[in-house]
């Protein structure tokens, strides 16, 4: 592969990280937000969400279903969306801050927390398909074919300059 080659796709490698890392920080705001918000609060501003979007829509399905959601949260599902985005987004931020410091013990963590991401979000599609998740899946497959690849050149460039390639 050429030098060029292999620059491209070292920084198409971090535009994926550090998107990752931006969807890992709005996950931790969102987390915060539901922690301090009441589930009536978030219904009433889901209802005006709803309201605002599907305005002169509702007798759709999607106004309905969107209205039931917000009927069905509750405090336990709050705390849970809550400790969800928390505990994704402080993974993603942390990994991703290693990653950019080119931290070599955060390449397997990264691969690692990736990988069940993935799984959790493959059964998602299988019991609950959307074209979302099956995007965000595909994008975090990516990410772990980059990540792999990244790990495995700094530890060829850390054996080749005598450095611990376990370190």
């Amino acid at each position: 592969m050429s030098a060029a080659s292999h620059r491209t796709l070292d920084r198409v490698f971090a535009v994926s990280i550090v998107l990752k890392g931006l969807d890992g920080a709005v996950e931790l705001i969102g987390g915060l937000i539901l922690l301090f918000i009441s589930p009536a609060r978030l219904r009433e501003w889901l209802g005006d969400v709803v309201s605002f979007v599907l305005v002169g829509h509702e007798r759709s399905p999607v106004f309905h279903w969107a209205i039931h959601l917000g009927d069905s949260w509750g405090t336990r599902t709050t705390l849970f969306a809550a400790a969800y985005l928390l505990l994704h987004g402080v993974i993603k931020v942390v990994l991703v801050w290693a990653l950019l410091r080119q931290q070599l013990w955060a390449y397997p963590w990264m691969l690692a927390a990736l990988g069940v991401f993935i799984a959790l979000q493959c059964y998602e599609l299988i019991t609950r398909f959307s074209w979302a998740m099956l995007a965000l899946t595909l994008f975090d497959v990516f990410i772990v074919i980059l990540t792999a690849r990244e790990w495995q050149l700094h530890r060829a460039r850390r054996a080749e300059a005598g450095v611990g390639a376990g370190r």
